[in-house]
């Protein structure tokens, strides 16, 4: 057998197919980068941006479409619009009667200082400190009246109620509505 004499069928060198799977290839990655690293922030939301290597960033950024590093990246979005918490709480008055007080707070963050309610608090802010501050507040409030005065001076303990809850909240960057 002659080696010289084989004959071995060329290989094409290219082509439509291959040239067209190296564009679709090479666009379908270039797409989905360009989809990963644009991020929408709704009306009444805001964001901040986690990124892996450096941490949170001190930038809040308002409504519309904004631009991040993909898989380096990561946007937080915070509703910042007034959410009522609606809270009861038993306690006792000064002349030791059990009173049973409802209360509804307007809450929202401080906009401004969403990293900071992130770094110390997390995204559930609103589970970890309001039901504690609105409980407390109540309790310290109603202990300094009689079961009769509760209902008699009703709007100084509303009064009373909402300044206390309002220093309580601004310590945590949550403001009252």
């Amino acid at each position: 057998m002659n080696l010289n004499n084989l004959k071995v069928p060329k290989m094409p060198g290219g082509g439509a197919l291959p040239a067209l799977l190296k564009i679709g290839v090479i666009g379908g990655l270039g797409l989905y980068g360009v989809a990963n690293s644009l991020y929408n922030v709704d009306g009444g939301h805001r964001a901040i941006v986690f990124n892996r290597i450096l941490g949170i960033k001190d930038k809040v950024y308002s409504e519309g479409t904004h631009l991040m590093i993909p898989w380096f990246e990561r946007p937080i979005i915070y509703d910042v619009r007034a959410r009522p918490h609606l809270v009861e709480s038993t306690s006792g008055s000064r002349d030791l009667q059990m009173v049973k007080i409802g209360l509804r707070v307007l809450t929202r963050p401080k906009s401004t200082q969403l990293t900071e309610i992130y770094r110390t608090l997390g995204e559930n802010y609103n589970e970890r400190v309001l039901p504690s501050i609105i409980h407390e507040t109540l309790k310290a409030v109603v202990a300094q009246y009689n079961a009769s005065q509760l209902i008699t001076q009703r709007e100084n303990v509303s009064k009373e109620i909402r300044k206390i809850l309002t220093e309580r909240a601004a310590y945590f960057n949550i403001q009252l509505d």
